[in-house]
């Protein structure tokens, strides 16, 4: 194994695949030695060219930040001589993308999984019955509901979960409107065979403004209790998920084409591995599953900053164009209105795995995105309606981000990280090591290790396993480790006055 890689012919760095003593020597391709003047961790870089203070350094083959001095070859090239180049806002003008070559047919279009498909024709890879509730007030009610639940009907169905959070009293305006849609979205998840709807009865999400909504449903999938109404909440609830699951029952898997399945793409405690395994990784896997008429749907929205124009340019046509522009330049307006840095990224944990700038963070983010066309933009809390890559709404937070995933409608999420992480959404959260050494310490967390991309094994060959993976996944025949460990959760995106 080499000791470090080069992303792009044009690079001014080299990337650290072990630690590194001040005076060791790398052998770059030139065959003309180096010899590193810092010690350099793991996954950090290393200058290989000279850097005078004001120009740019270059990794992917872009910017990923401004030297801040005189840099020499050998130098260890992080925050403390490196700062970002991004500012303010940028003026974006719209370009016809180029046609990738798509396959004649695709070797999976006719693949399919094990999936329950609903009555009105969605498609669910679990048959689960989820608890939502209106407002924050009835979370221990409704998990005591869950809990018992799940121990009366383990077996007939895939589980019975419920997801706290804390909203849904004293929000007003768009603050109320947003918590309404993503629980919404939640409500009419195909995995979820059927949902038992609690509210309180004095809060702002009253069940009837919630009814709406949710839109049309079946009576028969969706139950309402208000807990003031109840004598006795739990048992009603028990109740009423007991016809819930006779109801479920009704669904076993069959064929399902792959086509129906949707992937959410995210990433969280990134390293300076990320860039060159797992989100690569990532990509392929959704641009196959795209090439098989499949939906994919990438989030994170602030740190798509310095890497947007590459989405732009894929943009289906000049209205999907206008709606990434609106996207970011609207997340830029969230932090201005809040006297807060655009570019304050990355986290502590992103810099410690050798992240130095959000420019450098982003080109490594939307990797996960594959080549596809760009085919929607689609508001926080909202649906994916458009098979093909879309963008969703919601900021880079791990938890906001998988939920918004999952009330978007996405089946599984793929979740790389380089630093660990044990938070699972609503739907099986895979998590995809950027490195061996993560996935061998945390196997309990740990899905798939895509660090054996530095160890000898090919993209296709990884692409071609974790693909069979979420075949299986997909079809019931394995677990995520988030789901093996009741890892569920949700969180939602607040921006509004709480009276």
């Amino acid at each position: 194994m080499n000791s470090w890689v080069r992303l792009h012919e044009e690079d001014h760095v080299v990337i650290a695949l072990q630690p590194f003593a001040k005076g060791d020597q790398l052998t770059l391709e030139e065959g003309e030695p180096l010899t590193l003047q810092a010690e350099v961790p793991k996954g950090h870089k290393v200058l290989t060219r000279a850097v005078r203070k004001g120009e740019h350094v270059l990794k992917f083959g872009y910017s990923i930040g401004v030297a801040k001095e005189d840099i020499e070859p050998g130098s260890w090239v992080h925050t403390h001589n490196m700062g970002t180049g991004l500012k303010g806002f940028v003026d974006y003008a719209y370009e016809k993308a180029v046609p990738i070559q798509a396959k004649a047919t695709s070797p999976d279009a006719e693949r399919t999984f094990q999936g329950f498909v609903r009555e009105n024709g969605d498609v669910g890879i679990r048959n689960e019955i989820w608890i939502i509730n209106t407002v924050g007030c009835i979370n221990k009610t409704c998990e005591i509901v869950a809990r018992k639940a799940h121990a009366l009907y383990e077996g007939r169905v895939d589980g019975v979960y419920h997801f706290a959070h804390p909203f849904g009293c004293s929000q007003l305006g768009d603050d109320l409107v947003h918590t309404q849609k993503l629980l919404a979205s939640l409500v009419n998840h195909p995995n979820a065979a059927g949902v038992l709807v609690i509210g309180l009865g004095c809060e702002n999400n009253q069940i009837d403004a919630f009814k709406r909504a949710i839109g049309e449903h079946s009576p028969e999938r969706v139950k309402f209790l208000k807990s003031q109404e109840a004598e006795d909440e739990i048992e009603d609830a028990l109740g009423l998920v007991e016809e819930l699951v006779n109801y479920a029952e009704q669904f076993v898997r069959e064929p399902v084409p792959v086509s129906k399945l949707k992937l959410g793409l995210k990433c969280g405690g990134s390293d300076g591995l990320s860039g060159i395994t797992a989100n690569p990784l990532v990509g392929a896997v959704s641009d196959r599953l795209i090439e098989a008429g499949g939906t994919a749907i990438l989030t994170e929205v602030p740190e798509m900053f310095g890497a947007e124009t590459i989405l732009m340019s894929r943009a289906a046509n000049e209205q999907v164009f206008g709606k990434i522009v609106h996207l970011i330049n609207d997340f830029k307006q969230y932090f201005i209105k809040h006297d807060q840095e655009i570019y304050e990224n990355p986290s502590p944990g992103n810099k410690a795995g050798g992240i130095s700038t959000l420019e450098e963070k982003s080109l490594g983010c939307t990797q996960k995105g594959g080549h596809a066309i760009v085919r929607d933009v689609v508001p926080y809390g909202e649906r994916i309606t458009s098979s093909g890559l879309n963008l969703l709404e919601a900021p880079g937070n791990d938890l906001v981000s998988v939920t918004a995933l999952s009330a978007g409608g996405a089946h599984i999420v793929l979740f790389t990280t380089g630093r660990g992480t044990p938070f699972g959404g609503p739907v099986p959260t895979v998590k995809i090591a950027t490195n061996s050494e993560l996935a061998g310490r945390k196997k309990n967390w740990i899905d798939f290790n895509a660090g054996q991309l530095l160890e000898g094994k090919s993209m296709e060959t990884l692409t071609d396993e974790l693909w069979e993976q979420l075949i299986s996944l997909a079809s019931g025949g394995t677990q995520t480790n988030n789901e093996r460990n009741g890892f569920k959760e949700i969180a939602i995106f607040k921006d509004g006055v709480i009276l």
